[in-house]
C-alpha cells in the first residue's frame, strides 16, 4: 500500500508538471515528458525534483545552481526553446527580453493545469488578474467560420449580458475582431475616444472605463480584460498580460487536442457510419450555458439525406449549430421534445407538422415527422417526409382504427375478394384462411341473424339494392354486435359487377344502449315506488298532523299555523308542530324538525309529537321532556335519527312563557315596533348524545306581543349564512300586515322553489283594546 501511495503521488506530480509545461509552450504530452527528463538529467536532479521545480514549489538546490545554465541550451524537435528554470520562465518576453512577475505567472500556470473548459479558464484568469492588473471582468472570444465571434468563456460578467453578447457578427468597429485581424493587442484607455471608435460591450458602456484586448497566439481567440478604474495600463501590466495570453495559448491548444470523450467529439468511425445511412438523421450534442440550460445543439454527424435551410447536406453540416441550420425550431414543440428526451431518457415522437420548403425552385408545403432518441448525453434525431400517398394510407388506417371498422371488396366478375386487415379480427376469422365470398358471409353470423343477412345479400346480387344490416357473431364466450354496409357497382347493362362495403363493430354501442334501456326501466320502477311512498307519506302526515283552516284561540292567545311542504315530487319531510290546551287553562306550543324525509321521518315525527303532548300533560318539566325524548330516539329502531325541537308552556295568569329547545332556532319576539330573537337556553340536538344537558328560560309577554316559532326551511337559503336569513325574517315581520299577516309574510319570504318543509306558529297576545284580530 505504501508503494502504491508513493507511485500515485509521483504520477500526480508528473502529470501536473507536464500539464504546466504544455500550458506554457503548447507542446504535446510526450514532448513535455521528454523535456522534463532532459532537464532533470542536465541539472543532475531526479525527475520528481524537476517536476516540483517546474511547478514552482521548490527552488533549485544551492549546490546545483551552477548546473542550471546548462539546461538553457536544451532543445527538442517538438518544443521551442524556453528558459527552463520554473514557470517563472513564462514571463520572459521575446520582444523586450524582460522577465516580470514570475510568481504571478507561476501561480497562474499551475492553476491553468487544472482547467478543463474554456469557461473555467476565464474564471481562473479573473482570480489571478484581479489583484495584479485590477481586472473586474474577463472575456474570451473565439473566431467563428463565418468571420464573427462567439463568447467561449467569461467571468465577472452577468449572465444576461453574456447572453446578449454571446454571438457577435462580423461587423466593423468590434475591437476583438480588430485584434484577431492585426495580431496585436489594443489598449483602450481613453474612454471618450474609444467609445467613438469601437462598439463597446456592456449594458452601460461606462461600466468598464479601461479595457485590454490581446490575441491568443495560434488559437484564433481574443482575450479581453475589463477594468472599472480609468488608470492606464502600466508597462509591467502590459508585459504581464502578453505573457498571460501566451499561457492561454498553450492551455487552449491542450483543450482543443483533448480526446473525443473529453470534449464531446465523435470518432470518425461514427461519421463514416452516418455517411452510408439512408434517410435524414443527425447526431446532436447539447450546448449548455453556464446556468446548465441547453441553449443550442452541435451537429456531430449527419447523413447525406439531411438537408438544412441553405441546402447544406451531410458532412457540410458537421460542427454547425442546430439553430444555424434550422432556426425555426427555436421555442417550438419540437425544441421542447428534444429537452424532454434529454431529461427523461425516453424517445420523443413528434406530431406530424407542416414545413414550407423550396423544391426545384418551387414553393411546396410538406409534412414531416421527427423522432429524437437519447444516446448517453447526445440525441439521435431523424425525420421522414410524408408524401401524399403515404398520408392518404395513414388517414384511411386512422379512420378504420377510430371507427373500429374494416373495408371489403368483392369482384363478381373475377371472383377476387379483398379485405382490409381490420376485417379479420372483427369477424373473428384467421387471416391465414383468407376472406370469404359474399354469399358465404351469412355463414359466419349467429343462426338467428343469418336469414336477414342472407336476404340482404341476395337482394344486392339480384337487383343491386344496397344494404345496412346489423348482425351478431360469437367470439369465444362473448357475442359481438356488428354491422355490414355494402353497395354494388353495376356494368352498363345494370348487372352488379363489384361490391364494396365495410364491417363495423357496434358492440360498445349496443352494450351502452342495453344498459341505458335497463337503467330507464329501473328508473321508472323506482319512480313508481317513490311516488307511491310519497302518496302514502302525505296521507299519513295529514292524518297525524291535521292543519287548522282558521286561527285558533288557546289560553287567551290567538294562534295561526302554517305548514308548507317542500316543492318536490318525491320527498316529504319531518317538520311538525303542536298547539294544545293543557289542564289549568295553560297552553303547550311545540315545533320540531326531524332529519331526513319519507316514511321514517314521518313516523319519528308522530312519535315525538304524541309523546311530548302526553308527558307535558302529565306534569313533566320541559327539560325532562327533552331528556326523555333524547333517550327515546337513541333506543328507537333507527338509532341514528336526530331532530331539533322547541317547546313552550304558557301560563295566562301572569302571561308567563317557559320554554326550552334542543338544537332549534330561537323564538322571534315582536314588541313595540321592534323585533328581537330571544336568547336560547342550552340544549343540543335530540339523538346526538347519551347525556345531554337541557335548560329552560322564561319570557313575560305583554299585550300586543307577537311570537314566531318556525323551522329552518323559512330562513335557510343555499349559498348564504343563517344570520342573513334570520335578519330577513325579522325585517319582513315588522312590515305592516293585514288580518292575513302570516300568509302575506310567507309569500314575501318564500319566493322561488322551496327545498325544505316550512312550519310556522304565529302566536299573538291580544292588546288592551281588542283581541288583535
Amino acid at each position: 500500500m505504501d508503494r502504491l501511495r508513493d507511485l500515485a503521488a509521483t504520477s500526480a506530480v508528473l502529470e501536473r508538471a507536464k500539464g504546466a509545461l504544455m500550458a506554457v509552450t503548447g507542446c504535446a504530452p510526450d514532448a513535455a515528458h521528454q523535456e522534463l527528463a532532459e532537464r532533470a538529467k542536465a541539472g543532475n536532479r531526479t525527475l520528481i525534483e524537476e517536476c516540483w521545480l517546474t511547478l514552482g514549489a521548490l527552488a533549485p538546490p544551492p549546490d546545483r545552481a551552477a548546473d542550471t545554465p546548462a539546461a538553457d541550451t536544451l532543445h527538442t524537435p517538438a518544443v521551442r526553446s524556453v528558459p527552463p528554470r520554473t514557470l517563472e520562465a513564462a514571463s520572459w518576453d521575446p520582444v523586450t527580453g524582460v522577465d516580470d512577475d514570475p510568481e504571478v505567472l507561476a501561480r497562474l500556470g499551475t492553476a491553468l493545469v487544472r482547467v478543463g473548459t474554456r469557461q473555467e479558464l476565464a474564471e481562473r484568469l479573473l482570480e489571478h488578474l484581479a489583484a495584479d492588473v485590477g481586472a473586474d471582468a474577463v472575456m474570451l472570444y473565439g473566431l467563428r467560420p463565418d468571420g464573427g465571434l462567439e463568447l467561449i468563456g467569461h467571468a465577472g460578467v452577468g449572465e444576461t449580458l453574456a447572453a446578449q453578447w454571446s454571438r457577435v457578427p462580423p461587423l466593423s468597429g468590434v475591437v476583438a475582431l480588430d485584434v484577431l485581424r492585426v495580431g496585436e493587442p489594443r489598449w483602450l484607455e481613453d474612454f471618450a475616444a474609444d467609445r467613438d471608435r469601437y462598439v463597446l460591450i456592456g449594458d452601460a458602456t461606462e461600466r468598464w472605463l479601461t479595457r485590454a484586448w490581446l490575441p491568443v497566439p495560434g488559437a484564433s481567440v481574443a482575450l479581453g480584460v475589463l477594468r472599472r478604474h480609468p488608470d492606464r495600463f502600466t508597462a509591467r501590466q502590459r508585459r504581464l498580460l502578453r505573457a498571460v495570453a501566451r499561457l492561454c495559448a498553450g492551455r487552449l491548444r491542450a483543450l482543443d487536442a483533448a480526446p473525443d470523450n473529453a470534449l464531446g467529439g465523435v470518432p470518425d468511425a461514427v461519421r463514416a457510419v452516418f455517411d452510408v445511412l439512408s434517410g435524414a438523421a443527425v447526431l446532436l450534442t447539447p450546448l449548455r450555458a453556464t446556468s446548465g440550460e441547453v441553449e443550442d445543439y452541435r451537429i456531430d454527424a449527419a447523413t447525406p439525406d439531411a438537408v438544412d435551410i441553405l441546402g447544406r447536406t451531410g458532412r457540410e453540416m458537421v460542427g454547425m449549430r442546430i439553430l444555424e441550420c434550422y432556426p425555426s425550431v427555436a421555442g417550438e414543440p419540437l425544441w421542447q421534445g428534444y429537452l424532454a428526451a434529454l431529461n427523461d431518457g425516453e424517445p420523443y415522437q413528434g406530431e406530424p407538422f407542416a414545413y414550407h420548403e423550396i423544391v426545384d425552385g418551387v414553393p411546396e408545403t410538406a409534412t414531416y415527422s421527427v423522432r429524437a432518441t437519447p444516446l448517453g448525453e447526445r440525441l439521435l434525431v431523424s425525420w421522414i417526409r410524408h408524401n401524399p400517398s403515404v398520408r392518404q394510407e395513414q388517414r384511411l388506417a386512422d379512420v378504420q382504427r377510430l371507427g373500429n371498422l374494416g373495408w371489403a371488396n368483392w369482384n363478381l366478375v373475377t371472383h377476387e375478394v379483398t379485405w382490409s386487415p381490420q376485417v379479420y379480427p372483427l369477424l373473428n376469422r384467421d387471416p391465414a384462411r383468407g376472406p370469404v365470398r359474399l354469399r358465404q358471409l351469412p355463414d359466419l353470423v349467429l343462426p338467428e341473424d343469418a336469414p336477414a343477412l342472407s336476404h340482404a345479400v341476395t337482394e344486392l346480387l339480384g337487383t343491386g339494392q344496397p344494404f345496412d344490416v346489423p348482425f351478431r357473431i360469437r367470439c369465444g364466450s362473448d357475442v359481438r354486435h356488428l354491422r355490414a354496409v355494402a353497395e354494388a357497382v353495376t356494368d352498363p347493362e345494370g348487372t352488379p359487377a363489384e361490391v364494396h362495403g365495410f364491417v363495423q363493430d357496434l358492440t360498445a354501442l349496443r352494450t351502452a344502449e342495453l344498459a341505458l334501456a335497463e337503467s330507464e326501466r329501473t328508473m321508472l320502477l323506482q319512480r313508481g315506488v317513490l311516488q307511491a311512498e310519497r302518496a302514502m307519506t302525505i296521507r299519513l302526515q295529514h292524518a297525524l298532523l291535521p292543519l287548522p283552516k282558521n286561527p285558533v284561540r288557546l289560553a287567551g292567545l290567538r294562534i295561526e299555523v302554517a305548514y308548507l311542504p317542500a316543492q318536490s315530487e318525491i320527498h316529504v319531510g319531518g317538520d311538525w308542530f303542536s298547539a294544545v290546551e293543557l289542564p289549568d287553562e295553560e297552553a303547550l306550543f311545540v315545533i320540531g324538525d326531524v332529519a331526513g324525509h319519507g316514511i321514517d321521518a314521518v313516523a319519528t315525527m308522530a312519535q315525538l309529537r304524541f309523546t311530548t303532548k302526553g308527558m307535558v300533560s302529565t306534569g313533566s318539566s320541559l327539560t325532562g321532556v327533552l331528556a326523555r325524548l333524547n333517550t327515546l330516539l337513541l333506543q328507537s329502531r333507527d338509532s341514528n335519527a336526530t331532530a331539533t325541537m322547541l317547546v313552550g308552556r304558557y301560563e295566562p295568569r301572569g302571561r308567563r312563557l317557559e320554554w326550552a329547545q334542543a338544537g332549534h332556532l330561537p323564538l322571534l319576539l315582536l314588541r313595540g315596533g321592534q323585533a328581537r330573537y330571544l336568547d336560547r337556553p342550552d340544549g343540543v340536538l335530540l339523538g346526538a348524545g347519551g347525556t345531554p344537558v337541557f335548560e329552560s328560560a322564561e319570557c313575560l309577554l305583554e299585550p300586543g306581543d307577537r311570537l314566531l316559532m318556525f323551522t329552518d326551511g323559512l330562513v335557510e337559503r343555499p349559498g348564504e349564512g343563517l344570520d342573513t336569513g334570520l335578519a330577513r325574517l325579522a325585517a319582513a315581520a315588522l312590515a305592516p300586515r293585514g288580518p292575513d299577516s302570516l300568509e302575506a309574510l310567507l309569500a314575501t319570504l318564500l319566493e322561488g322553489e322551496r327545498r325544505d318543509d316550512v312550519c310556522v306558529l304565529d302566536i299573538r297576545v291580544p292588546d288592551s283594546e281588542g283581541d288583535g284580530e
